[in-house]
């Protein structure tokens, strides 16, 4: 299950944050995506340690919890995207994927010719896109 999705700047500066998360753990999801924004410039920073990724966007597993794991990507304007998630067994097909859709719906909101570049995305449609897309992730993903 998918508890959080984050876009953030290339000044890591936060765009759009949602938690799905019935509970009040939105300040330790903050928390976690504000932590992954390090393992993010680590692993772009230092490509060698990354090993072939170089010019892919899909960052894969940032890094485990206890109980979430921490996917990310960046596109090739340095903003970043990530997912926090409570499913312990996800496939790098199934993240691809709904980065792609993630980042298609973030290309859709910032094209709009009223979205100020750099500013929060406070767009009803994007924020009703994101989440069509995490609710048909978790329907893929169990099917």
């Amino acid at each position: 299950m998918i508890v959080c999705v984050a876009v953030v700047g290339h000044q890591n500066n936060p765009l759009y944050i949602q938690s799905f998360n019935e509970g009040d753990d939105a300040l330790k999801l903050h928390h976690i995506v504000h932590c992954s924004l390090d393992v993010i410039d680590e692993r772009v920073n230092n490509p060698k340690k990354s090993g072939p990724m170089l010019n892919e966007t899909f960052l894969g597993l940032l890094y485990p919890t206890e109980n979430y794991k921490v996917y990310g990507y960046l596109t090739n304007t340095k903003v970043k995207f990530i997912l926090v998630t409570t499913d312990l067994d996800v496939r790098d097909a199934d993240m691809r994927n709904f980065f792609r859709k993630f980042h298609a719906a973030y290309v859709d909101a910032v094209s709009n010719p009223f979205h100020v570049p750099g500013k929060k995305i406070t767009s009803r449609t994007f924020a009703e896109r994101v989440s069509n897309i995490v609710k048909s992730f978790g329907l893929g993903s169990s099917g």
